[in-house]
């Protein structure tokens, strides 16, 4: 049974998600799209069923604990995406089954950018804007929740940040109170999304459409409002001010607010993750560039760095945009692209996957394991930023990933078990769960062709993924709700 100060809380997320629909019903009422009707019936049903939540405990005082963190944690989403899939199934245009409403919504919230949607330049501009805002919005739950709270329920990527030298990380909070953790990271992420659009807006987008792309880059969710993706604009300059920002967002959002804070962005170069990640998006880089010039996929050198350079760092950064596509490439290309999300950023950003972090990790865990073969009474340390990773820390790791691989491969096979082919099928789990959106075979474009099952599973994917796992099972094990 859930705490009242769950419920309590999960009112006030339901009171203020009401207010996001407004900007939308404001839209449709001056455009006249025909969607007004549709958003106001889920403004009214989200405020009513937050305030039910919220008025009768709003006087009691209880803090909260671990296990009702969890709870908070897995209903931001689960509940926020049922609520968030009301005006999309209640709107004329488009017509949408409750499976596919649902799967837009969480695919929006968990900014994974997967799509059941067909001809996006025709839908209306109300729903045009929902959708890059549903990414918005995750994007935003997510740092707050990955830097704020997770750690201190012991789970999350940001919780291996404690063995970390620079900044304050390893104190689990980047500020004394968890609400003045909140306000820095919200300024940081609105800071971005305006700068990321104003500098769309210059390069040649319309206001809606620089407000709409800032909105799923910087939240890294690839959800866009054409169907050809960023290839609409056809633009080397929009496609370089998206890979910016992209590999910006992909950054712990807790290393940007101490070099915002101290005004050094010495601490991007000393942090060993980035270090790393910028590491492993070169050499991607190098080898796609070089891949793509000896199959002579594009006309001239400068297409093929613009489209090989944009692809790598969209795919890699799990947001999703395209140009011109990846699926269609020749080679190990596609395969590497998708497997290559399963990376994503670093911890404590907007991007899915494992984490860079996890990685380098597993690296020196698989090297000190080498070298203790070489050299049994040698005591070897795996170090990080200078300073020695707990043990506990090292099996977590090795768990999540354990957990990892058991989640991909039984997703994967309840997936083929829908009838689709065994690249779909795959590529399809390696998009959810990383939270990148494209795959590959029949999802290369959109997921309108997935069964009802395999929509539900794929949205269990979603999920997952970006709860990092963990964090979801633990609600599915009996002695949770014995505690």
């Amino acid at each position: 049974m859930l705490s009242t100060a769950v419920l309590k809380i999960l009112g006030v997320l339901l009171v203020m998600f009401s207010t996001t629909l407004l900007p939308s019903l404001m839209i449709a009422l001056i455009g006249g799209d025909g969607g007004a009707l549709a958003f106001f019936v889920a403004w009214l049903v989200t405020i009513v069923a937050g305030l039910a939540l919220w008025l009768p405990l709003r006087a009691k005082k209880r803090e909260l604990r671990v296990r009702d963190g969890f709870l908070v944690v897995v209903l931001f989403w689960t509940v926020l995406a049922l609520f968030g899939a009301l005006p999309l199934l209640l709107s004329p245009d488009p017509q949408l089954s409750i499976t596919d409403a649902l799967f837009e919504s969480m695919s929006g919230l968990t900014t994974t950018g997967a799509t059941v949607l067909t001809g996006i330049d025709q839908l209306p501009a109300s729903i045009l804007y929902y959708r890059q805002q549903l990414q918005w919005l995750g994007g935003m739950g997510i740092i707050v929740l990955a830097v704020a709270v997770m750690p201190m329920l012991g789970v999350g990527g940001m919780q291996l940040y404690r063995a970390e030298t620079p900044g304050p990380m390893k104190d689990s909070k980047l500020t004394p109170r968890i609400t003045e953790t909140a306000k820095a990271l919200w300024y940081i992420y609105l800071g971005l999304t305006v700068s990321c659009a104003l500098a769309y807006w210059l390069s040649g987008m319309s206001v809606f459409d620089a407000v709409g792309h800032a909105f799923s880059t910087v939240a890294i969710g690839g959800f866009s409002t054409h169907d050809l993706s960023m290839g609409f604009f056809d633009s080397p300059a929009i496609s370089i001010i998206a890979s910016c920002f992209m590999l910006v967002s992909a950054i712990n959002f807790a290393l940007h607010f101490t070099v915002v804070r101290s005004r050094s962005p010495l601490a991007y170069l000393q942090d060993s993750e980035v270090r790393a990640y910028i590491g492993f998006f070169s050499v991607i880089i190098l080898l796609t560039v070089t891949m793509l010039l000896y199959w002579r996929v594009y006309p001239g050198i400068s297409d093929t760095l613009w489209h090989g350079i944009f692809q790598v760092i969209s795919i890699g950064t799990t947001t999703g945009f395209t140009t011109t596509g990846f699926h269609w490439w020749p080679s190990f290309l596609p395969v590497m692209l998708i497997m290559m999300s399963a990376v994503g950023g670093c911890a404590g950003s907007t991007a899915g996957g494992m984490k860079m972090i996890r990685l380098v990790l597993l690296y020196k865990q698989g090297r000190r394991e080498i070298n203790q073969l070489i050299h049994p009474s040698a005591f070897i340390t795996i170090k990080l930023g200078n300073k020695p990773v707990p043990d506990h820390v090292v099996n977590a790791v090795w768990g999540f990933f354990a957990l990892y691989i058991l989640s991909y491969v039984g997703l994967s096979i309840a997936m083929t078990a829908t009838g689709v082919d065994l690249v779909t099928a795959f590529s399809a789990i390696t998009a959810c769960l990383n939270n990148l959106g494209p795959g590959l075979g029949s999802v290369a474009d959109n997921y309108a062709g997935v069964t009802t099952v395999g929509k539900w599973v794929l949205c269990t994917a979603m999920l997952m993924g970006r709860l990092e796992i963990f964090t979801l099972l633990v609600l599915l094990t009996p002695a949770f709700w014995r505690s």
